[in-house]
């Protein structure tokens, strides 16, 4: 028999884990394809202060990549860009369950909900050359001056929407899509403009004009990268966003309040 004090009952910990997909969204990606998939995966520590609020924390992986070769824009494609990343991501959230959600009852084990929080991750854009991947931070191909590249740890919002059921009293299964909106432009390591590719080649060598500059040439062998020219738009932003389910299990405690005897 439920006790009186059922809700507040339902404080306690969940501990679980989570695996999943991941996808990027920005420069390289401005048609929302979802067709280069990554793996993601991560743990989960969730608090329940009572049956419709939660304060949810997590540690997450995930990789991330695009190619200009797989849009349907043709300035995209000309400019030929690409980028592998992994992402390592830390992130702390609220959750409001749309339902009341009681572990082991057995009408309210179940609940839509909705979070939003705040991440910090870090992050490394790569891009394969000559059959080999190289780190493109280092090399500053939008034309920063050494000691201004971006920093490789950034923050984010987080938000997102997510299922929650029952197995049995102690485990459940969550099922979530968690966006990131990112306080960066240059997880995939595009944003502005095309630089001086001389003083590209003088300040970071050949490497780094061979990878600012990928673009196609044309039938006067001519290729995009001219300085000023736009090589990304840095007023959309990126993201990503992780899609997984995971099973976690409930620590708190549902019995009722023992009742004393005593006078």
């Amino acid at each position: 028999m439920f006790c009186l004090f059922f809700a507040n009952a339902q404080r306690g910990w969940e501990l679980g884990g989570w695996i999943g997909a991941s996808h990027y969204f920005g420069d390289l990606n401005t048609e929302f394809r979802i067709d280069k998939p990554g793996f993601a995966g991560g743990l989960i520590g969730r608090y329940n202060f009572n049956n419709r609020v939660c304060l949810k924390m997590s540690a997450n992986y995930g990789k991330i990549a695009a190619d200009d070769a797989n849009s349907n824009n043709s300035f995209e494609q000309e400019r030929n860009l690409s980028f592998e990343s992994r992402v390592f991501d830390g992130a702390m959230q609220l959750e409001f369950n749309f339902l009341p959600y009681i572990h082991g009852s057995k009408n309210e084990n179940y609940t839509p909900y909705l979070f939003a929080g705040f991440n910090v991750y870090n992050f490394n854009p790569q891009a394969e050359y000559e059959g080999e991947l190289v780190d493109l931070r280092p090399l500053g191909t939008e034309g920063q001056f050494r000691g201004e590249e971006y920093y490789a740890t950034q923050g984010g919002f987080v938000y997102g929407a997510g299922f929650k059921i029952d197995i049995n009293y102690e485990w459940s299964i969550n099922v979530e899509i968690s966006a990131r909106r990112l306080f960066t432009d240059y997880l995939d390591d595009v944003s502005g403009l095309y630089p001086d590719m001389g003083d590209l080649e003088s300040l970071r060598g050949d490497l780094a004009v061979e990878l600012s500059d990928r673009s196609i040439p044309d039938a006067n062998d001519v290729k995009i990268g001219q300085e000023g020219r736009q090589r990304g738009n840095s007023k959309a932003g990126d993201a990503y966003v992780f899609f997984g389910a995971g099973i976690v299990y409930y620590f708190g405690s549902l019995r009722c309040p023992t009742i004393s005897n005593r006078r």
